[in-house]
Order: C-alpha cells, then sequence, then structure tokens
C-alpha cells in the first residue's frame, strides 16, 4: 500500500511540474508573438528571428506536456489542445523556417495559418483556465497583450 501512494505521489507531483511547464510555456508563447509583432513593426530582423525562434522551440516543452498529458489520461479536451498548438508550431516551422515561402502574401494560405494560429491561442487558454483559474487569467493577459502588439503593427 505504500508502495502504490508513493508511485500516485510521483505521478502528481509530475503532473503538477507539468502543468508549470504548460503555463510557463503559454506565457513565453504570447510574449515571444508579441515580439515578433513588434520586431517586424520596427523592422528588426535580430529581433524577429531570436522572438520567432523562442516561438518555435517552445514546440519542445509542449510535446512534453502532451505526452505527460497522454500518460496521465488527461481529458480529450486537454490532449486535442494540445496537438492543435503542436499543428500550429509544425506549421510555422514548415512555412517560415522549412519551406521560407511568403505564405503571408497568398490569401488561402494566410487565411489557413490565421485560422490555425488562432486556434492554437484559444487552446492555450483554455488548457492554462483549466489547470488553475488565477493562472488561466495571466495568460489570458499575455494574450490580451499580444492582441495589443498586433494592433499596434498595423496602426500608422
Amino acid at each position: 500500500m505504500t508502495k502504490e501512494k508513493e508511485v500516485n505521489s510521483k505521478l502528481t507531483d509530475l503532473l503538477k511540474l507539468n502543468d508549470i511547464l504548460f503555463i510557463v510555456s503559454a506565457i513565453i508563447f504570447n510574449i515571444g508573438v508579441s515580439g515578433v509583432y513588434l520586431s517586424s513593426k520596427f523592422d528588426n530582423g535580430v529581433l524577429l528571428q531570436t522572438f520567432g525562434a523562442i516561438v518555435v522551440l517552445l514546440s519542445i516543452p509542449f510535446t512534453i506536456s502532451l505526452i505527460v498529458y497522454i500518460k496521465k489520461k488527461a481529458e480529450k479536451k486537454i490532449i486535442i489542445s494540445l496537438v492543435i498548438i503542436l499543428l500550429y508550431l509544425v506549421l510555422e516551422i514548415v512555412l517560415d523556417y522549412i519551406l521560407k515561402i511568403p505564405f503571408r502574401d497568398i490569401l488561402a494560405l494566410h487565411i489557413l495559418y490565421i485560422i490555425v494560429f488562432y486556434a492554437a491561442a484559444f487552446s492555450i487558454i483554455g488548457v492554462s483556465f483549466n489547470i488553475n483559474r488565477k493562472m488561466g487569467f495571466i495568460v489570458l493577459a499575455t494574450f490580451w497583450i499580444l492582441i495589443g502588439c498586433l494592433i499596434y503593427m498595423y496602426l500608422g
């Protein structure tokens, strides 16, 4: 019985650590995308590359989170949300870093990209609220910062 409690305790600790990993990654994602928008606005290629790399490297912690949630048999909505997040990151890597095509100039591709991006962003918010309500509001606040930076990027 003690050994079973110890195993359950370790799984619970792993899940808490995974929740922290997800929340921190979510915040970095929103701030990173905000940095991409601001770097674009100010035409700073070095910062744009840096923030872009930070965002796509988040595929590593999000993949770790997905694996842990699958092993822990988390709710399907969490698993599906993480798959959507990873789909966006893979799409970003393929279009921006592998194919290096100006997909933002091709309307059909840009619309698909925007849909997948917002599906990922809302998935991040949803999972964050599912993990912890207070942390969900923090992630939501960073999302609104992202939206503010997007609006600023397109202003005059």
